[in-house]
């Protein structure tokens, strides 16, 4: 996951609709089950959904009342101390 551009994709959101970032999650975890996908492939692919993802949670913080900023810092606070597990 990179910051900069879950960020970036948060703006999106503000800017147009989630609904954008759930359908292309939904194409891209389709074109996952594409046989004739490279591992390299696959795992571009699953860098961007990691990202579209991880900007929805992010969304999610904002809602519930907190500035872009801390939400930014807490997802990826949280997202940290489950790799150190």
């Amino acid at each position: 996951m990179k910051l900069p551009i879950i960020k970036h994709l948060c703006n999106f959101i503000e800017s147009n609709d989630q609904d954008y970032i759930i359908e292309t999650l939904e194409v891209l975890e389709n074109l996952c089950e594409f046989e004739s996908l490279k591992e390299e492939e696959l795992e571009v692919i699953g860098e961007l959904i990691s990202n579209l993802y991880g900007a929805l949670e992010v969304q999610k913080l904002i809602k519930e009342g907190k500035d872009k900023k801390t939400a930014l810092n807490e997802f990826m606070k949280r997202v940290l101390g489950a790799i150190d597990k």
